[in-house]
């Protein structure tokens, strides 16, 4: 213990953001207290409540309980691909086209209030899919609710 002490006190102070604490186990059980979670907790104006489910830097994974009755935003991410698996419910995802009404969320993502043209698709329990890098995707109508589990996968970016 003291030799682990000594070890952690010889290390430089790192500027900025510590990265966060690996997390590689979520039960069943804690999905489920999780889904409760954001069903109580959840704003009637929040189209999205997120969740940590586990992460081990560079990678995250969420759970996203998103509310039908709320205009959900579309969402470019330009240095990562998202994959979901859906855990509940259902809805219609749409993916490629052009955001409309972007904006620069931060330095690697963009937001729209939705998208023209793309390809629709029916998501529902139990379906798994992935969104590329660059492309825009929204989920245009959500029947109740929707439960995913989103993973973030760091992709290099092309040099132009």
């Amino acid at each position: 213990m003291l030799v682990t002490a000594i070890a952690v006190a010889q290390q430089p102070a790192k500027q900025g953001k510590q990265p966060a604490a690996p997390k590689t186990y979520v039960s069943a059980s804690d999905v489920t207290a999780m889904m409760a979670k954001a069903k109580n907790e959840r704003k009637q104006d929040q189209a999205n409540f997120a969740q940590s489910l586990l992460s081990l830097a560079p990678y995250s994974a969420n759970l996203e309980y998103r509310n039908g009755t709320v205009a959900q935003p579309a969402a470019v991410h330009e240095t990562e691909a998202e994959m979901f698996y859906v855990i509940d419910g259902s809805g219609t995802l749409v993916t490629g086209g052009k955001l409309t009404s972007e904006t620069r969320t931060n330095a690697a993502n963009l937001s729209g209030t939705g998208i023209e043209g793309g390809n629709t698709q029916n998501v529902a329990k139990g379906d798994f899919f992935i969104v590329p890098e660059n492309t825009p995707h929204w989920f245009s109508k959500i029947n109740g609710t929707l439960v995913l589990m989103s993973l973030h996968v760091p992709r290099p970016v092309p040099a132009k």
